[in-house]
């Protein structure tokens, strides 16, 4: 039985803790493993926030139910202790300091987004907390030394830019060169856009496609009227953009509101934003990019392959119609980090740590494998498109595209 209380960082503000009640946390008290993580309850990442924190919770449950996690012969419940950042990366750098001086967290998961991610690495490195994290994917992340943390997502300059390798195929198989065709973006300015950005221009002067429009999205993510008026003057062959749950909702409304029609629209976050719910005109033939797919053929103990992971997810979340890969990636993480405790068999962090650097493991999600440079090199970005019933199917090749995309204006 699990109590579920609100905790905040000076007020209490919708934070649970699961299978913990009272007092400052240890990273085991009696037969739980307190795992932390400050995540976007409020603010503008929110809305990923909880995906992040539904996944997370979805394979506690599952874990805790099968046996937990087996250590020097003993049996351990995980539970994890929430705090709000309210999206802000000061705030999310300080919880995760009160999470391992103050609570005594020793193993952290994740916050969501790159924003975050950036700003609690430094944290968990300084006192050399092994953390998993499921949600920031900037490249950046990986190239500044970290030891100690270690994620299980594709890295954000594969989000878009394969995209364009569809295209190109598609281009060709149409008797067309791929360096005529013309791209339209806009990026919010932060480390994941940015380097989703840099894969595509990357791979735009490979094929040597013209980019015409190239702006930032505002901080709020509330307009981009301004790129799409251009968009439908210069009438590019491909629309991409990026921003997060709420970049993506704006650009679904915005695109639906001034009817703009570019034979391939394509943007990050579009399940974790239910575009194809809230704006099926607009939404129809665009192309997102995934780092999960709910068939793929790869299984575990625990959650069996993708469909049925998938499957029991919604069954214990019915108000998903389609689950954003923000939440199957949440529960891997936690998956990962029951696997290096029983590796480890210990709870010295720093044996924790080794046996992370040493994963290589088979998940309803993937294959994990970490770089020395805590990025999974065994698992590749996926897509897919959304048909006229708003259902999401998985692009292979460019022969499995509806293109141009038929938007129902």
């Amino acid at each position: 039985m699990y109590k579920k209380y609100s905790i905040a960082f000076g007020a209490a503000l919708a934070v649970s803790v699961a299978g913990v009640s009272g007092g400052a946390m240890a990273k085991v008290e009696g037969d739980t493993i307190i795992l932390g993580s400050a995540l976007s309850l409020t603010g503008k990442y929110s809305t990923n926030g909880f995906h992040t924190q539904k996944g997370y919770d979805f394979a506690v449950d599952r874990i805790n139910s099968m046996g937990g996690v087996k250590v020097g012969g003993k049996s351990y419940k995980l539970a994890i202790t929430y705090y709000d950042d309210e999206s802000t990366p000061s705030r999310a750098s300080q919880l995760t300091e009160r999470l391992i001086q103050q609570d005594g967290v020793e193993y952290m998961l994740g916050p969501y987004s790159t924003t975050m991610t950036k700003a609690v690495a430094p944290v968990t490195e300084k006192f050399k907390v092994p953390m998993v994290e499921a949600e920031g994917a900037s490249r950046s992340l990986f190239t500044q030394g970290y030891r100690y943390m270690f994620a299980v997502l594709s890295t954000s300059e594969y989000y878009l830019a394969p995209v364009l390798d569809i295209m190109a195929d598609k281009a060709k198989a149409m008797g067309k060169n791929p360096a005529d065709l013309r791209i339209s973006m806009a990026f919010e300015n932060d480390g994941f856009s940015l380097d989703v950005r840099a894969g595509v221009v990357e791979k735009a002067k490979e094929y040597g496609m013209k980019i015409v429009i190239d702006d930032k999205l505002p901080a709020d993510l509330s307009d981009m009227s301004a790129t799409l008026t251009k968009t439908k003057a210069l009438k590019p062959d491909i629309l991409l953009v990026s921003g997060h749950s709420k970049g993506a909702a704006t650009a679904a409304r915005q695109i639906e509101e001034m009817k703009i029609d570019v034979p391939l629209i394509a943007y990050t976050h579009c399940e974790a934003a239910k575009v194809q719910e809230k704006f099926p005109k607009s939404a129809q033939g665009v192309m997102c990019p995934t780092q999960w797919l709910s068939n793929l053929p790869k299984k575990d103990d625990y959650f069996g392959d993708a469909a049925k992971w998938n499957a029991d997810f919604k069954r214990a979340y019915p108000e998903y119609k389609v689950v954003p890969y923000q939440t199957a990636q949440a529960s891997a993480a936690v998956l990962v980090f029951k696997d290096a405790f029983e590796r480890a068999n210990s709870f010295d962090r720093d044996k924790v740590r080794d046996a992370l650097a040493a994963t290589d493991m088979e998940t309803f999600y993937g294959d994990i494998k970490f770089a020395p440079e805590g990025n999974n090199i065994a698992k590749p970005m996926f897509y897919r498109q959304i048909q006229a019933d708003a259902s999401y199917k998985p692009i292979i090749t460019h022969e499995d595209m509806v293109y141009p995309r038929k938007a129902s204006y």
